[in-house]
């Protein structure tokens, strides 16, 4: 690992670490925060994170949430198997767990060790741990009463609102719609009444509020370097009340395309049955006592919203000129979006299956 910049040192020697820094180098591939992985002379590890504030305008509160969760697992050990919350590390001259430098907000956490994430998944058991590793998060923070969370961002899956800032942002937008971008535009325009589908049942009293993880996409759940368990969920900013069903849908949508997110402007790209079957099983049988008739009875719908809802809003980021999502050339959140539209239709094409696959289990 190469030697790390002197001011990202003195930032991670600002909290409270076991020993000097020796080492900082870039960790993982997210598109909001910047995070790095801090090696100290005792052979600890820590991961360093800025906060992005035009995404998170009040990261207390995202860290007021990440010990909230914190202290209810810890009064919930399980016994015989590995399951890891990173732990936050206090700023040594103030005791919060933050640190600003400016307008930056810097926090660390402890380090899951042994540890390693895909991206896309390869095999059947892959999926079923990365399953298991949400259904046991589910488990553990179903008793954790929702209004202790702070809804740190308002309005993150309500896919009607997204459906809304579509709409503005595409009469506003300076972009020359292109043939793959009104191929979105159709997308979206057939499927308008899509959009409400959870929101509704959560109305009717169908689905209720619950903590939710928010993101928990494939890369999100490591799995233990030398048996491919699932040990930790990671990347908790996101932990705020809402539906299960979020979370269930990220998860298969995230886990069922063998080619990924980032698979080209989306050709190819399939929900596949065999994984879906895998990461179920594996989510039912962590999670199963926390769901009821109504909850199992969404999931298909869930699956297809946020896959739509995804798609909806990379192609609105590539519409304003790419001001959310992190890019790496010009028309990357359009092939993003298309690779989730892509899936989506994918998924509408199976619904017979998947939902016997939900029966079934």
């Amino acid at each position: 690992m190469a030697a790390a910049a002197p001011e990202l040192v003195a930032i991670a020697e600002a909290f409270a670490l076991p020993g000097p820094v020796t080492a900082i180098a870039p960790l993982g591939n997210g598109n909001v925060n910047d995070t790095y992985r801090v090696d100290t002379a005792g052979g600890d590890r820590f991961v360093l994170q800025r906060i992005n504030r035009a995404v998170f305008p009040q990261p207390q509160l995202v860290m007021g949430n990440l010990q909230v969760l914190s202290n209810h697992v810890q009064q919930r050990p399980m016994a015989g198997q590995r399951w890891e919350v990173p732990q936050v590390i206090p700023n040594r001259h103030t005791g919060e767990p933050w640190m600003e430098r400016g307008d930056q907000f810097w926090r660390l956490l402890t380090f899951v060790n042994d540890a390693v994430t895909v991206d896309a998944i390869t095999t059947a058991e892959q999926a079923r741990q990365v399953g298991r590793g949400l259904g046991l998060f589910h488990s553990l923070i179903s008793d954790l009463p929702a209004e202790q969370l702070a809804d740190t961002l308002p309005g993150f899956h309500i896919t009607p609102g997204y459906l809304a800032a579509y709409d503005t942002t595409l009469q506003s937008t300076l972009h020359q719609l292109c043939d793959r971008s009104q191929w979105c535009c159709t997308f979206v325009e057939q499927r308008r009444k899509l959009a409400p589908l959870l929101e509704d049942a959560a109305t009717a009293g169908r689905l209720q509020l619950r903590p939710i993880h928010g993101d928990p996409k494939v890369n999100n759940v490591m799995l233990c370097a030398n048996t491919g368990i699932a040990v930790s969920l990671v990347d908790l900013d996101t932990v705020k009340p809402g539906l299960v069903h979020y979370d269930i849908g990220d998860c298969l949508r995230s886990a069922c395309n063998r080619l990924g997110e980032e698979a080209g402007d989306g050709e190819g790209v399939c929900f596949d049955l065999e994984l879906c079957r895998a990461v179920l099983q594996g989510y039912l049988g962590a999670a199963r006592a926390c769901l009821s008739a109504a909850d199992l009875d969404h999931i298909f719908d869930a699956a297809r919203l946020i896959s739509f809802e995804l798609g909806l809003r990379f192609f609105s980021d590539h519409l304003a000129g790419d001001a959310y999502f992190r890019t790496s050339r010009p028309g990357h959140n359009l092939d993003r979006a298309r690779v989730q539209f892509r899936l989506t239709e994918s998924i509408e094409a199976q619904e017979a299956e998947i939902r016997a696959i939900v029966d079934a289990l």
